[in-house]
């Protein structure tokens, strides 16, 4: 596929415990906008999202936040963005995220980001779309899971080629290739009795 013009990025509404997480968003965002891609996000102006947003605005890039009328003081809306849409429920704010963006990037993030993330994991798994989605791991944040996806591959609950559609790793320029060179490979692959067959 060509190149992403608008990636979601799910990531905390915190920072977490160490530098690099901050330095990783920063550095993530930065490059998008360098690439002229479009930043979709949870339109928060705290921990993560705040600091990939704000990265990318710093560049020249657009951004676009969606998030429910509720979290808007919660998780203080960003003021500053290029859009930002407000919905009255968490599943228009996870559909809308969706149809604006190609492409699905988790940075370091808690139960939101992997609710959001595996959601696209599983539409891919049912054929609903075709876009890449990608783990940028910072720190070895995402071993572990690396490691249970890998486990439910052996115990055969999912696909190999469904493994093997979803990217691991802490280089931002392997990812961006990688996106660039994707095809949807065997992402889409509707679930019945022989899905999970090699």
């Amino acid at each position: 596929m060509p190149q992403p013009s608008a990636i979601c990025v799910y990531c905390g509404s915190s920072s977490g415990r160490h530098p690099e997480y901050a330095e990783q968003a920063t550095a993530f965002g930065t490059e998008m906008a360098r690439r002229g891609t479009a930043l979709v996000y949870g339109g928060g102006n705290v921990g993560l999202m705040g600091v990939v947003a704000d990265a990318v605005l710093a560049g020249g890039g657009r951004v676009v936040g969606v998030i429910p009328r509720q979290l808007v003081e919660r998780e203080v809306a960003h003021p500053g963005l290029s859009e930002l849409v407000v919905v009255e429920t968490m599943h228009q704010r996870k559909t809308r995220m969706y149809e604006l963006s190609d492409a699905f990037v988790a940075l370091p993030g808690g139960f939101g980001t992997m609710d959001e993330m595996f959601e696209m994991l599983t539409w891919a798994q049912l054929g609903l779309h075709r876009y890449p989605c990608a783990f940028l791991d910072v720190r070895g944040y995402y071993r572990d899971l690396r490691t249970m996806m890998d486990h439910m591959v052996s115990e055969g609950f999912v696909h190999a080629g469904q493994r093997d559609s979803v990217w691991f790793g802490d280089s931002m320029t392997a990812l961006f290739d990688w996106m660039d060179g994707y095809d949807g490979g065997n992402a889409s692959r509707v679930i019945g009795p022989s899905s999970v067959k090699a």
